[in-house]
């Protein structure tokens, strides 16, 4: 079969229209209504036991950012009018041995970290500190100060840790360090923070959302912010590409929309329907940011697409395989685009169903930031699905704030949120 008619066939399996937009917000709000009641349910909808700020809060507090081998500490002020003063911040990385050992070993070095951080920064270890905890693993959750780690993801394999509480293992670790006075009040993922670092800032914000390796996303319903962990949602219709990319996963059945919009998941996506039509033609790993480059190539041969290829191996691509390429990348990043919308505007409707007021969605994550024309078509989407009421979603770009939103968590936590 030409390749021109191969691709249109393709093309249009991938096409998701307003029509299938719209289903699928109907049954992103009845997956939302039974996971908030208990029944079983592809969203989770878990209590995080955490509160939007209201931008009137003062204190100061550490944060300690934990999503991968690379870890922040950060010491922050709250100010009047919704104000915020990093005090300090450092880098830290974790090597192997840190993270395939022991969870004794795990917790004392990152302990040892914030002692080294407060020495440097000349923080009193003698007086009272609330450490606020951004904790990007699967966990569950019985209070704000609480995180029972489900399962370690992203290559950790530290022992003795799946099961426990991992605020209480840090605390231990902090009082071996002699950092007594030094106590994590507050745990939360990477979401959750980034909507509570938004929202003392801006009291529209009410979504926050992760739009980069994973995705996944939170709101308030009533005074608690909820963690959807909509990467999990399954009401959605897959094309044999999608079916085959979910069997060879590590966890098929599961992350089913993940695997449709996230960085991790995308390159892999993309490869499959390549092999498809390009065969000998397409890398044998092929990555989402390889997909940015790619799109973003508007040279005459398409030159640059073509200098990528040669650094994955592909020595001889024709131009021909090129366009294509180039198109198939296009196609793919395009439905995770419009899927992605779709899930946020099933959010924004369950909080405001008429879009009555003004919504700002905080967004982190490097498929939204980095990936060629990825926010656009979220934006050009949600034009599509609400018309001129899309005056009232704004969509922030809110970088690295998964460390400054766990100290906002901290230094805001009462004594009763604590003990809830």
């Amino acid at each position: 079969m030409p390749y021109n008619k191969s691709f249109k066939l393709t093309e249009e399996i991938f096409n998701f229209p307003l029509r299938e937009i719209k289903r699928f917000i109907r049954d992103f709000h009845s997956e939302m209504r039974k996971g908030l009641s208990g029944r079983k349910s592809s969203l989770k909808m878990l209590p995080t036991y955490v509160k939007k700020p209201k931008g009137v809060e003062k204190g100061e507090s550490l944060a300690i950012d934990l999503g991968g081998t690379n870890f922040r500490v950060l010491a922050l002020k709250l100010k009047e009018k919704r104000r915020i003063l990093i005090l300090g911040s450092k880098k830290f990385v974790l090597k192997k041995k840190h993270i395939t050992g022991t969870g004794k070993a795990l917790f004392d070095f990152i302990a040892g970290c914030i002692k080294t951080f407060m020495d440097e920064y000349k923080i009193d270890i003698s007086e009272k500190h609330s450490i606020g905890f951004t904790f990007s693993f699967p966990m569950k959750k019985r209070r704000v100060s609480s995180g029972i780690l489900l399962r370690w993801t992203k290559g950790f394999k530290a022992r003795g840790v799946e099961g426990k509480d991992v605020v209480k293992l840090l605390n231990e670790s902090l009082k071996r360090k002699g950092l007594r006075n030094t106590k994590v009040v507050a745990i939360a993922n990477d979401t959750v923070s980034t909507l509570v670092a938004k929202s003392y800032e801006d009291e529209t914000c009410d979504v926050g959302a992760i739009l980069g390796t994973g995705t996944n996303a939170c709101y308030p319903e009533g005074q608690m912010i909820i963690n959807i962990e909509w990467g999990n949602f399954n009401k959605i219709r897959l094309t044999p590409y999608d079916r085959k990319l979910n069997y060879l996963s590590q966890s098929p059945g599961e992350q089913i929309l993940e695997k449709m919009i996230s960085g991790m998941y995308l390159g892999e996506l993309t490869r499959l329907v390549a092999k498809d039509l390009i065969r000998d033609a397409i890398p044998k790993t092929f990555k989402s940011e390889h997909m940015s480059i790619i799109e973003s190539d508007t040279s005459k041969n398409l030159s640059r697409i073509n200098r990528l290829l040669k650094k994955l191996r592909i020595t001889d691509s024709k131009y021909t395989d090129r366009k294509l390429l180039k198109k198939i990348c296009a196609m793919v990043s395009t439905r995770a685009a419009r899927l992605s919308a779709a899930a946020i505007a099933s959010v924004v409707t369950k909080i405001d169903p008429y879009l009555s007021r003004k919504h700002t969605i905080a967004i982190d994550g490097s498929v939204y930031e980095k990936h060629t024309g990825f926010s656009r078509r979220i934006s050009a989407t949600l034009k599509e699905i609400f018309g001129r009421k899309t005056a009232n979603i704004k969509l922030s770009l809110t970088k690295d704030a998964s460390a400054k939103g766990a100290a906002i968590i901290a230094a805001t936590t009462d004594e009763e949120m604590i003990l809830t």
